[in-house]
């Protein structure tokens, strides 16, 4: 009988992000090989930034600057 091959499932960490206008999204996926020990969520801002770039240039509007970014409350 054949094995199933098993997909290897990456942990991601949810964070909150505040914009400098005032507007909120919640729960984006970074993952967690992108965060480190030492620096804790410090790394999470810039790769929601690179993303958020990327949505910008896909919709041709762009997204305000970033205020700050709170890890998401476990449900």
């Amino acid at each position: 009988m054949a094995r199933r091959a098993t997909r290897r499932v990456e942990e991601f960490v949810f964070f909150d992000v505040l914009y400098e206008d005032g507007a909120q999204t919640s729960n984006r996926k970074v993952p967690g090989s992108e965060l480190d020990d030492f620096q804790g969520d410090l790394l999470a801002k810039p790769y929601i930034e690179a993303q958020d770039k990327k949505i910008a240039e896909i919709s041709g509007r762009p997204r305000p600057a970033i205020k700050s970014v709170t890890r998401s409350r476990r449900r």
